[in-house]
């Protein structure tokens, strides 16, 4: 009797932690997001990744081994004989969720007009906290630079783009690491932390590895607006309408004004957060990513 308890107990716990599992994959989907706006957007629709596009092979890259463990990028690459400038693409998630996949779409659309498209994936805070998923996409990017030939990429031309939590990284990354890249477009990311604009609670928390009464050094080192001083590249800010996704951006747009740094907002208005998944919304700012990186990157 006590051994068939157990084993009806055992089983239930394991089913329990398997439905728990498969719940935090779904919590961040382009689905679960459609789910969550279309009453608030009724007219929205899921925009689709292309089975295939013209001039544009995809392939899955190993980037890098930690533990054994394989992590990887997928490439979007233009047929060219020349090298060609790059992208490198972060998903969001709030830094615990999400694939490299969410950004498929803008990666074939950037692909098709002669960029090499790597949307990267990273540890996110799950697997470890800050800073392993920032160093994560700067190996990404390490290993597209020793294998550029081979991938056709311009090592002298290179773009990072992050949509949210990902624009937050895209930011970080393209400020604090200038002279590995050539521009930044930082999609509803934030700039700052701890701002009055910021509304970052638990998933900041979890990532930066505690909270800002704990750690405020950690925060404060993760937010691209404490590194304006190195700060040498131009921007493009594509922004929802809702204020705590671009905490600290208006302060950044002055500190590169009076360093004569280009930079450029877009505001999608009357949108929701996550625009860049759905129709119209994504029609609207392929052009405006084109037409920026068409300038920056020779």
């Amino acid at each position: 009797m006590n051994y068939t308890f157990h084993l009806f107990f055992c089983l239930v716990m394991i089913n329990s932690f398997a439905f728990q599992k498969t719940n935090d994959q779904d919590l961040y989907t382009v689905q679960s997001e459609w789910q969550k706006r279309i009453k608030e957007f009724p007219e929205i629709t899921i925009v689709k990744a292309k089975d295939k596009v013209e001039n544009v092979t995809e392939k899955e890259i190993v980037y890098q081994m930690i533990n054994g463990i394989e992590t990887k990028m997928d490439m979007y690459q233009f047929q060219s004989e020349e090298n060609k400038p790059a992208v490198i693409l972060i998903h969001g998630g709030g830094w615990k969720y999400g694939d490299k996949k969410l950004v498929k779409p803008l990666a074939q659309q950037i692909a098709k007009a002669g960029y090499q498209c790597f949307a990267v994936a990273y540890r996110k805070s799950g697997e470890a906290i800050y800073p392993a998923g920032v160093n994560d996409v700067l190996n990404a990017v390490q290993f597209i630079r020793e294998h550029s030939n081979m991938l056709k990429v311009d090592t002298l031309n290179i773009a990072v783009l992050g949509c949210s939590s990902g624009g937050q990284m895209a930011a970080l990354l393209g400020t604090k690491y200038s002279d590995r890249f050539k521009a930044i477009v930082d999609i509803d990311g934030v700039l700052a932390f701890h701002h009055p604009e910021s509304k970052e609670g638990a998933m900041a928390t979890e990532w930066l590895g505690g909270t800002y009464e704990k750690v405020p050094e950690v925060w404060e080192e993760a937010s691209a607006l404490n590194h304006i001083s190195e700060a040498k590249l131009p921007m493009l800010f594509i922004n929802s309408q809702y204020e705590r996704f671009h905490a600290g951006r208006d302060e950044m747009i002055e500190q590169l004004n009076k360093k004569k740094i280009y930079s450029e907002i877009v505001t999608v208005k009357d949108s929701p957060h996550t625009f860049w998944l759905f129709h119209p919304w994504f029609d609207e700012i392929i052009p405006r990513i084109l037409n920026f990186l068409n300038n920056q990157l020779n």
